[in-house]
């Protein structure tokens, strides 16, 4: 049969599933919740076959049932995702790399502000976007679209004005929003003694490829939150060092 069908035909149906294929991976690469849901359905499709095939009646009969409702459940878990998925497509917005931190000075005015907080005891919370789109969280924040410098993260995080609580996220060499918030990690490994700056720069490390710089009001400690992991920064020559690994 395939071998009677027309090569113009197959040609464009090989093109079809490569782009299908091609976005698929790229958004479950991008998107570590999405990733790792993904794989937890697979696993449980393998079992099912494993316990078809070694006709193990009872473990076959239940992971048949579960199978045959798992496509449900995925789209009812996941339907954020397959959302802000499919408008990522639609604007063509599956980032490249190509907005990550390019400029020295861009660093520079990160790591002065952050140390300079922290000499202060000045609250902050600094997101990086890296490959995964933040603009969930920035639709719902106040835009700026400002070129990164010291003395705007320093204006920004300034105790009792309307946008230091919330975070800033930073894309390319641009502050592109103050205020926004994200969801706090439930990490149960979590120190007791952070709070809620902490957990939230944490939590979307958890679930991005973001870097967050979390300066601790009460103590003047720098934290970084990145991958799922937080990190807690002696000095200035360090806090660089990850920034400069981070863009690699």
């Amino acid at each position: 049969m395939l071998f009677d069908t027309p090569v113009w035909k197959i040609i464009i149906d090989a093109y079809i599933v490569w782009i299908l294929v091609f976005f698929v991976v790229k958004f479950l690469v991008s998107n570590k919740r999405m990733l790792s849901i993904a794989i937890s359905f697979l696993f449980v499709y393998a079992l099912a076959w494993i316990a078809n095939h070694f006709d193990l009646l009872i473990s076959a009969s239940m992971l048949t049932y579960l199978v045959q409702w798992l496509p449900v459940l995925l789209i009812i878990i996941m339907a954020p995702d397959i959302r802000r998925a499919l408008e990522m497509v639609w604007k063509g917005d599956i980032r490249d790399g190509s907005f990550v931190i390019s400029s020295e000075r861009t660093k520079n005015s990160i790591v002065e502000a952050a140390t300079t907080m922290a000499g202060q005891k000045t609250g902050a919370l600094i997101t990086i976007e890296k490959h995964n789109t933040l603009d969930q969280y920035a639709d719902r924040a106040v835009t700026l679209n400002a070129e990164v410098s010291k003395e705007l993260l320093l204006n920004i995080f300034t105790p009792k004005t309307p946008l230091h609580d919330g975070a800033i996220i930073i894309r390319g060499d641009h502050v592109l929003c103050a205020g926004a918030y994200f969801v706090l990690s439930d990490n149960q490994n979590f120190e007791k003694t952070m709070g809620s700056r902490h957990r939230a720069g944490l939590g979307i490390s958890e679930i991005t490829d973001s870097m967050t710089i979390i300066v601790s009001e009460e103590t003047g400690n720098i934290s970084i939150a990145i991958e799922g992991i937080m990190l807690k920064i002696n000095d200035r020559d360090k806090l660089m060092e990850y920034l400069n690994m981070f863009m690699k």
